[in-house]
């Protein structure tokens, strides 16, 4: 399985964003900010790149069915993908 360019756009776009906010939270801890609110900016980075993850394991989901039953090994390895972000 092979992803578009087109496709991982909208995963390029989300993982521009994670990085922008890691960024962003390594000024807050340079800073010396608040730990509370260090975490918070530490759960949407995590958060922002664990839904780029699965949109890429959606898109490879959405190739698969349409390829059919042809595509049992993909199916398995995009399960164990999904299964690593769970």
């Amino acid at each position: 399985m092979h992803l578009t360019e087109e496709d991982m756009d909208p995963v390029v776009k989300r993982l521009r964003r994670a990085h922008g906010q890691l960024a962003g939270v390594l000024k807050m801890i340079e800073e010396g900010r608040e730990c509370a609110d260090v975490v918070t900016q530490l759960a949407a980075v995590s958060k922002a790149i664990d839904r780029a993850g699965f949109s890429m394991i959606a898109t490879g989901l959405e190739q698969c069915m349409q390829q059919g039953e042809a595509a049992t090994d993909a199916k398995q390895r995009l399960e164990k993908m999904f299964m690593s972000l769970a």
